[in-house]
């Protein structure tokens, strides 16, 4: 990485941090290490092991995770002290690949807004790029032209939307009609016998609709089927309320670059989460981890919020206009 693009670098974290502080978000700074992990059967994480001193009479040796987010961590300070937050961390991922879009270990930026939806982040992470899009410095890196297709208001989508332009049927009538494996057909799409709709509404997902989202301009999909798991709020804001969460996912050139909740709130619904999600984890994850079987407990008190996990090194990657993750990482 040349020194330019370090201190282009430098200057995107600079700019999100004024961002968030002019706003009166609290920046906070939680551990790395954590004894226990929420349960996410979408990825794989890190262990490692802490080893007393020889002549320690208290402490023992114990497994620690790397965490996959700094969620584990802000939602405790948030149950407590019911402020807008946000952080920007080392985050890791075991089993990732290496190079053009994907590092074990990368940068994240994450937020939580109070007294607020799904919607709402939606504006402020737009607001976000725009503050971040003013830097005359980024001039060097693009053209105007290659800028303004990064530039909000972001186009938005929902799922069902994006299932009849891409996939061409819609992913409501088939989740409630159990067809979804006759759609997969159809689009050449083989998957094993006895798959589940959630399994196949992903393989759908990146195989039809995911190459050919709309590249020219941010995408942002909104209101996530249901039948797969999150801790996102089920969306009772249409006749069809029980099939969505209020969840978005932000696509820059393709890439996702951003996971955004209405926070789930209802304490009964994440024990649930976790105890059906830890089942999974610690029964097909290759690297096993502890689950706080006590976490839903703070969600007694939760306030009502949004939280938005986004990847920097994608943000930053697009901001410069450079084609790898591997290029915008300072270990080069």
């Amino acid at each position: 990485m040349d020194i330019e693009l370090l201190q282009e670098r430098a200057r995107i974290m600079r700019n999100t941090r004024r961002f968030f502080d002019e706003r009166n978000y609290l920046e906070l700074d939680t551990p790395l290490l954590s004894p226990d992990l929420i349960p996410e059967t979408c990825l794989e994480v890190f262990a490692t092991t802490y080893c007393p001193p020889a002549n320690s009479v208290r402490n023992t040796a114990r497994e620690l995770y790397l965490i996959p987010s700094p969620e584990i961590w802000m939602k405790k300070i948030i149950a407590k002290k019911k402020v807008s937050v946000y952080q920007i961390c080392k985050c890791f991922r075991n089993c990732e690949s290496i190079g053009k879009t994907h590092s074990p270990e990368f940068t994240m930026l994450e937020y939580y807004t109070m007294d607020a939806g799904y919607l709402d982040s939606l504006s402020i992470t737009e607001a976000l790029f725009s503050a971040l899009l003013s830097d005359n410095n980024l001039k060097q890196f693009q053209n105007t032209t290659e800028l303004a297709e990064l530039s909000p208001p972001f186009l938005r989508l929902t799922m069902e939307d994006a299932f009849r332009r891409f996939a061409g049927f819609s992913l409501v009538e088939a989740i409630e009609n159990g067809v979804l494996e006759e759609h997969a057909h159809t689009l050449g799409i083989y998957p094993p016998v006895g798959t589940s709709d959630t399994d196949l509404y992903n393989l759908i997902f990146i195989h039809a609709v995911e190459p050919n989202l709309p590249r020219n301009k941010p995408v942002a999909l909104l209101d996530y089927p249901a039948i797969v798991p999150c801790l996102a709020e089920l969306n009772y804001s249409t006749d069809k309320a029980a099939l969505t969460r209020q969840r978005w996912e932000l696509y820059l050139c393709g890439l996702e670059i951003a996971n955004c909740y209405s926070e789930e709130r209802d304490a009964a619904q994440v024990k649930k989460y976790f105890l059906d999600e830890g089942e999974l984890k610690n029964k097909n994850a290759l690297v096993k981890h502890n689950i706080d079987t006590d976490y839903w407990k703070i969600f007694d008190s939760f306030p009502r919020c949004s939280g938005v996990a986004l990847g920097m090194d994608r943000l930053i990657m697009a901001l410069t206009g450079r084609k790898t993750i591997d290029a915008v990482l300072c270990r080069n």
